[in-house]
């Protein structure tokens, strides 16, 4: 699935793009941040994580997708190889049952840039902060953290075939919560997005995507209603620890 070349289907679910979870990208951010040693084994051990059992949506689709979608605003961001480090190890930790997946994928951000011979400490913190804003996906707008929680909120942005592919998914990540409580607790979160002045940050992402995430929200929120609370939704066990949705 990591090869050069390969293509994958697209956030509108519509158009092939390049495969961008590639080990010559990885090496490439590696070389910009100024790291020491190899990066392949790095590479590998995040492939590994993205492509455990049970990950219906944290997945490399998913980091595929961040990074396709990253491409298209890299002139938004200031320290672009700090952001898209951030993006690889976003869900490099992902257990559905756990509350502490943002923390301990950003330590293991650190982790890698200590292994890796960096000494740039505040460089670092940045990398660990970003990762982090996924848990909340509250950011200063038009900043390298709003660039970053937008590109995990993407996918709600999509058109609804891609956006209720997404939903399912995430409903197997949790197949362990009774289907009334899932409900219950995905529910909360929508509306919680729903009540945001913006969904997005950034003014791009906001023209491209504000729209059709909201009316993806509101159609689910109804579908929720008329199945009598057995949808399959995203944001159980999140909910408890932020809300987040990527």
């Amino acid at each position: 699935m990591h090869q050069d070349g390969d293509k994958m289907r697209d956030q509108k679910g519509t158009e092939d793009i390049e495969m961008r979870v590639t080990k010559a990208r990885f090496e490439k951010v590696w070389t910009e941040l100024g790291l020491e040693g190899a990066a392949a084994p790095w590479f590998d051990r995040l492939m590994t994580a993205y492509g455990q059992v049970g990950r219906a949506y944290h997945n490399a689709r998913h980091l595929n997708e961040c990074l396709a979608g990253f491409d298209a605003a890299r002139h938004l961001v200031k320290d672009a190889p700090a952001v898209e480090f951030a993006l690889w190890f976003h869900d490099a930790v992902y257990d559905s049952r756990a509350t502490d997946n943002e923390e301990r994928s950003a330590d293991l951000a650190l982790e890698c840039l200590r292994e890796a011979g960096s000494r740039d400490d505040t460089r670092g913190a940045k990398i660990h902060d970003l990762v982090m804003l996924t848990k909340t996906h509250q950011a200063e707008p038009d900043t390298d953290g709003a660039v970053m929680v937008d590109l995990d909120l993407v996918i709600l942005g999509q058109l609804w075939p891609r956006f209720e592919e997404y939903d399912r998914a995430i409903r197997r990540e949790y197949d362990w919560v009774p289907a009334e409580l899932y409900a219950q607790k995905r529910s909360d979160v929508l509306r919680k997005f729903l009540q945001r002045n913006f969904i997005y940050r950034t003014r791009l992402f906001r023209e491209k995507y504000e729209a059709q995430a909201r009316s993806n929200l509101v159609r689910k929120l109804e579908l929720s209603k008329i199945e009598g609370g057995a949808s399959v939704e995203s944001g159980v066990g999140r909910q408890s620890r932020g809300g987040s949705c990527g």
